[in-house]
């Protein structure tokens, strides 16, 4: 039969959800604390406790000094005590014995209580923040206890969490004893426990709903490519199949848009389109302004500015793709992370035209389409005075539109070539030290984190080169307030950057000493790189012929065929002018090898005369 204090550690257990090793560990450390009270013991000796929860019997072991005659009970042991858990033991010695009271049991209990508790509650504090910490970034299933007016209280079971009010989408009202769904949006670390922010407006609680909702996304056949939300009014998700045959769109929407349907009932109806992402750019930012139709897309990648592109649609369609207040168009530009600038064609082909009129680049082309240009003026006053156009005229717009935009592109390509340039200049100006410090390391927190988190700022060195380039985009990031500037700054101007140590140079090779060739049993000292020995042992201009060594009186006939080409007249090429063979080496009466046995090389001579009615004279 088990003793009543298994039954209440079970219990105890069973009630906090605790580990089983943790409880005991607090258990033992609450006697420990409860047997130095008791005997008033010293901070300084080893004091262990041990249950049996089994039989429920408590010891207490403490270390005491082995002496013959005993003045402090509480430190000092007997020697033949001492034996008989070490038989080793020696006047002077530390040992470990029991020392558990005789009355330890009641007073154990009344003065374990508080620091069982104590331990117990912090335990269970950090259990539950291990366990939201683990949800971070996912959704939790709660019950709204108390509506304030700054925030929501909503019960998660073991632990409260918060929603903010600027966390909750708009028009929506909650009551106590409400069924709430949120997103974890961080979960902090106090000494009151852990304080988890939830939020129903971050975009990756949609992500999370897709991902519970449509099998495909969650077994990774469809992949969510980025997401756009203005929440309580509309998103934009980009989809795209990681598997043939597979409709990205069709499976998030599902048969007669069920699934769908269930995602815009949670988030208190707010429309959701579901768009296919595209990798050419031109096409992918073409469908994310649907349902607006698009006639064409024009790409401006500027290496400091950003990338931008100009979308021109028809005249009908200017205002649905820029959509109500301009969400449609914030929301493409959001979903793409490009700038994106609408236009109809009318007013694409008036800024054509100053353009044309107002560009030297343009002049080849204006005087090339003086009559195109002239019939596109007269379109356009046509349309200026509210008469109807053909489909024609506007066909005839639009392809002068494009023209002109495709030669402004291909004339700003050495622009951006200069400013590409410019800002591989400042990339490599960044230490390493930079790259390698995270925004936390920074001294960056939460939200300003969590927003560059999301326009992909991770490292000090990323900041520093969105600011040496342009400080305005960071003013485009969403959620990004004009405050958080300064405090970007801040944090990087009381940090130090060392620079980065200078490359080392590489040492210059010496050059290889040249090979020389030696008789047969015995070896000949080589001379350096390019020297030149004569048969009198100087230095003139004969040139010593490399290669193996062979025997005296054979030649090698590649070696030496090699240097008498090499090194010969120009009889060859004569010989090729005039239509002849080419000759043997007999031919060259001029060129002779002989091998210097002292110096153990070969030497060529060449026989030149001293003048016309000269003598023929030998030289070296």
């Amino acid at each position: 039969m088990k003793s009543e204090l298994a039954l209440a550690f079970n219990e105890v257990i069973e009630n906090n959800k605790l580990k089983r090793e943790i409880i005991i560990e607090a258990l033992e450390n609450a006697l420990v604390t409860a047997y130095r009270k008791s005997v008033n013991a010293s901070a300084a000796q080893h004091v262990v406790a041990k249950v049996d929860l089994n039989t429920g019997l408590v010891k207490i072991y403490a270390e005491k000094e082995v002496v013959d005659s005993i003045l402090e009970p509480h430190t000092e042991v007997m020697l033949e005590v001492a034996r008989e858990v070490d038989p080793g033991a020696q006047l002077g010695d530390i040992v470990t014995v029991e020392s558990t009271p005789k009355d330890f049991g009641r007073i154990a209990a009344q003065a374990a209580k508080q620091v069982i508790v104590q331990r117990l509650r912090e335990a269970e504090r950090e259990s539950q923040y291990q366990e939201y910490a683990s949800r971070e970034g996912d959704i939790v299933n709660g019950t709204v206890q108390a509506v304030g007016s700054q925030s929501i209280t909503v019960g998660l079971g073991r632990t409260e969490a918060t929603l903010p009010r600027n966390q909750t989408m708009p028009g929506e009202r909650y009551y106590a004893h409400q069924k709430v769904r949120a997103f974890v949006l961080e979960v902090r670390k106090t000494t009151r426990g852990p304080q988890i922010i939830l939020s129903r407006t971050h975009k990756n609680m949609l992500r999370r709903l897709l991902e519970y909702e449509v099998p495909e996304i969650f077994n990774g056949t469809v992949e969510i490519k980025s997401i756009a939300r203005e929440p309580g009014h509309r998103s934009k998700v980009a989809v795209a199949a990681r598997q043939e045959g597979v409709d990205p769109v069709g499976a998030c929407v599902g048969m007669r848009g069920v699934r769908i349907q269930s995602i815009v009932k949670e988030l208190n109806d707010e429309k959701i389109d579901v768009i296919e992402w595209n990798p050419e750019q031109a096409q992918f930012i073409a469908k994310s302004l649907s349902p607006a139709r698009v006639t064409s897309v024009y790409l401006d990648d500027d290496p400091i500015s950003g990338r931008t592109a100009m979308v021109v649609v028809p005249d009908d369609q200017l205002s649905l793709a820029i959509g109500r207040e301009g969400q449609n168009a914030r929301l493409a530009a959001k979903l793409t992370n490009w700038r994106i600038d609408i236009k109809s064609v009318t007013e694409a082909a008036n800024d054509a035209l100053n353009k044309v009129k107002g560009d030297e680049k343009m002049a080849d082309f204006a005087a090339a389409q003086a009559e195109t240009i002239k019939t596109v003026e007269g379109i356009l006053a046509r349309k200026a005075e509210g008469r109807p156009l053909q489909p024609e005229e506007y066909q005839l717009l639009g392809k002068v539109v494009d023209q002109v935009e495709k030669r402004d592109q291909r004339s700003k390509q050495d622009d951006r070539a200069v400013k590409a340039i410019h800002v591989a200049q400042i990339k490599a100006s960044i230490p390493r030290s930079a790259r390698a410090m995270t925004i936390a390391e920074l001294g960056i927190e939460n939200p300003l984190a969590r927003v560059l988190n999301d326009g992909e700022y991770r490292t000090a060195g990323d900041l520093l080169e969105v600011l040496a380039l342009d400080e305005t985009r960071l003013l485009r990031l969403e959620g990004f307030r004009p405050d958080f500037l300064e405090q970007v700054k801040a944090a990087l101007a009381a940090k130090t950057f060392p620079a980065d140590p200078e490359p080392e140079p590489q040492p210059t090779p010496e050059p290889a000493a040249a090979e020389v060739a030696a008789p047969v049993g015995g070896e000949a000292p080589a001379p350096a790189e390019g020297a030149v020995v004569a048969a009198d042992g100087s230095a003139p201009e004969a040139e010593v012929v490399e290669g193996e060594a062979v025997a005296e009186g054979e030649e090698d006939a590649e070696a030496l065929e090699f240097k008498d080409d090499a090194l010969g007249d120009d009889d060859d090429d004569d010989d090729k002018k005039k239509g002849g063979k080419k000759k043997g080496k007999k031919s060259k009466t001029g060129v002779e090898l002989t091998y210097d046995d002292e110096l153990g090389v070969y030497i060529k001579t060449k026989k030149r005369k001293a003048s016309r009615a000269g003598d023929l004279f030998e030289e070296p």
